[in-house]
């Protein structure tokens, strides 16, 4: 089976699109055997409840409602946390990556890797990366400056487009902490210290109006949050326990 995990968060315009592509690819490529588990992180305009409404004639659509807003991190842990997919993939709700890139990361999967990660920093003619000059030019900046402080390999550490073998997903992401934008590197440097193997992979990518994440506003949090992550990835890896309350039995 394959699971497919998008965090949203006050996406009542961006996300109908996108679902609507999904649902067309998904039932081409897997048929059945697929799930998508959105994971409503406490919107206010409406989200949870059209996926809902959704999912009452898709049943591969499920929806998970956090009753208040935790972080993207937090809502993509949950979603990981209830997959019941061999294959598990994340993807941003704004439809940034169309779905039929997870063929490229699935063939790195089959390659061997255990993370296939999109990377919008590797050059190929084939995979186009759009957005704005300024942008690109905080992004790799800030992936630079982010890789430097943690050890990291990957080019692009936050694309958030990144797919797991089953048993890595579960463990890296019972292991995490990480509530906001930071969890893409902390889970980078778990799989890194682990030994798990990871493939940077390009994709198609183009920038969608919207966001909420404030390059300017939310920089000072962002670089206390680095420090923060570096301090407490220094230490030794404690196993944690995970009950998985939203995962149903496979069936």
């Amino acid at each position: 089976m394959f699971s497919l995990v998008l965090p949203a968060y006050n996406e009542a315009a961006r996300l109908p699109p996108y679902l609507d592509a999904i649902r067309a690819y998904l039932h081409a490529r897997y048929h059945t055997e697929y799930e998508v588990i959105v994971v409503d992180d406490g919107s206010r305009d409406g989200s949870g409840e059209w996926v809902e409404r959704l999912a009452a004639e898709w049943p591969q659509l499920r929806c998970v409602r956090h009753p208040r807003n935790r972080g993207k991190g937090a809502a993509v842990r949950t979603g990981v946390l209830a997959a019941r997919g061999q294959i598990v993939l994340f993807a941003d709700a704004d439809g940034a990556t169309p779905i039929d890139e997870e063929a490229r990361l699935a063939a790195a999967i089959r390659q061997g890797a255990d993370l296939a990660a999109g990377s919008r920093l590797l050059a190929d003619s084939t995979a186009p990366c759009m957005r704005t000059r300024m942008r690109g030019i905080a992004g790799r900046a800030f992936a630079a400056f982010a890789r430097r402080l943690l050890g990291l390999s990957l080019r692009d550490t936050q694309c958030g487009f990144k797919m797991f073998r089953d048993e890595p997903a579960q463990r890296l992401f019972a292991l995490s902490e990480e509530s906001g934008y930071l969890f893409d590197l902390e889970i980078l440097a778990l799989a890194q210290r682990l030994g798990y193997r990871i493939a940077e992979v390009p994709i198609r990518w183009h920038e969608v109006p919207g966001g909420h994440l404030s390059l300017v506003g939310d920089l000072p949090a962002i670089v206390l949050g680095l420090w923060r992550l570096r301090c407490r990835l220094r230490r030794p890896i404690e196993p944690k326990k995970h009950t998985y309350p939203d995962r149903p039995a496979s069936p």
